[in-house]
């Protein structure tokens, strides 16, 4: 059964918007747990613009599910310039003193929207190995954002991941625009087929919703998905119970 981790960061964008603790980040998440959701996903950044670093060991505090923290292994601490947010200790102090069932590495700048890309492991591969090392010496699991580029994904394995967690950007688009849609799809059975016989998991998230989902869950080996934007635009529109189960029926679970 694939698992649908439920990402949070748009409920805190939307109580960041505000001085104020509405909407609570650990009450949402115990309602996206009583809805059916498999875990719960944060993506905290060096600005805080939306999950803080006091959020997440909030949720580490009362989490039934599994625990995933993603975010740049690189980002050093942070003082804060805001009243009331406390500074971030960086992010590989922040995820060793909450200790999360799977930490997902993800190369994104503090200039990016959103992340837009998986890791260069050519470039990148020395670096992020020592960090892959340490987190894993505590018993976390290691995802590494990738795009499905099977040399890449083989460079995965080398540097000591446990899974990765494909970035499905460029499949999300094809659906929308209906152009190219079959072989963007061939791209990631490919990439996922290259995880599997390297012996990784394979994880996927980013622009999943409810239209593109049904076919990507026939990815080979399909462990976890990660969604946040597009659920919590369904949920606005059809309820947050409702579009957990939505999303469950996607994955191909039944009630």
């Amino acid at each position: 059964m694939i698992a649908l981790s439920v990402n949070l960061n748009k409920i805190a964008l939307i109580r960041n918007s505000r001085d104020t603790t509405c909407p609570d980040i650990p009450h949402h998440a115990q309602l996206c747990i009583d809805a059916g959701a498999d875990g719960i996903t944060v993506h905290p950044r060096p600005d805080q613009r939306h999950i803080r670093a006091q959020d997440c060991h909030d949720l580490a505090g009362m989490l039934s599910v599994e625990f995933n923290i993603e975010g740049n292994p690189f980002s050093g601490p942070r003082a804060s310039d805001r009243d009331g947010v406390g500074d971030y200790p960086g992010f590989i102090p922040l995820v060793s003193a909450i200790v999360p069932a799977q930490c997902t590495l993800v190369p994104d700048g503090d200039k990016q929207l959103t992340s837009d890309h998986g890791f260069d492991l050519r470039k990148d591969g020395e670096r992020v190995a020592p960090l892959i090392e340490t987190l894993k010496s505590q018993g976390i699991r290691i995802s590494l954002f990738m795009d499905p580029d099977p040399g890449q994904i083989r460079l995965a394995q080398q540097v000591g991941a446990d899974r990765i967690e494909l970035y499905t950007e460029s499949y999300a688009q094809a659906c929308k625009t209906g152009k190219g849609v079959d072989a963007i799809y061939a791209q990631f059975r490919e990439a996922a087929e290259t995880a599997l016989d390297c012996g990784l998991g394979v994880n996927a998230g980013h622009d999943l919703n409810l239209d593109n989902l049904p076919r990507f869950a026939d990815i080979p080996g399909l462990l976890e998905v990660s969604i946040g934007h597009a659920l919590i635009v369904d949920a606005i529109r059809m309820g947050l119970a409702p579009t957990i189960t939505a999303y469950q029926h996607a994955l191909g679970k039944t009630p």
